[in-house]
């Protein structure tokens, strides 16, 4: 594997609504910046999207993230989102993330989601093997 994992950015520019009365962005909206992430993640470097594995009998379910703050993010900043996979069982795949500040690279939140394979009746069950060998792939995992 390569120094630096296969990744997708996504740039966004910080929305009011994103933000507390003093123009910082509320914590919880980095988990949505997160899944943005993700799913580009998904879409450019597994040439699926996030519809077509749902459509494949299984849902991907976030059981477990974690987030360190280091800065702010301000109204109107441009904020950029790396996103990278870490690990892939499975039944499940897990992401590592940096939001960053788009103009200067200043880390502001670095975080990991662990997403669980989840079947038809809510349960834990085995990612479809076409699913699963693509993010081996994208991990350098073949096996």
């Amino acid at each position: 594997m390569s120094e630096t994992p296969p990744h997708a950015s996504v740039h966004l520019r910080v929305r009011y609504g994103e933000t507390d009365r003093m123009g910082v962005v509320y914590h919880a909206n980095y988990l949505v910046w997160c899944e943005m992430g993700r799913t580009e993640l998904i879409r450019e470097r597994l040439g699926i999207s996030y519809a077509e594995i749902e459509a494949s009998g299984v849902l991907l379910a976030v059981t477990d993230a974690s987030l360190r703050y280091r800065a702010a993010a301000r109204y109107d900043e441009e904020i950029r989102v790396d996103t990278w996979l870490s690990e892939v069982r499975s039944r499940g795949v897990e992401f590592d993330y940096e939001i960053v500040r788009a103009d200067s690279g200043e880390r502001l939140v670095s975080a990991r989601t662990r997403l669980t394979s989840l079947g038809g009746e809510m349960r834990p069950t085995r990612l479809p093997e076409n699913v699963l060998r693509r993010f081996q792939a994208l991990l350098g995992d073949e096996g």
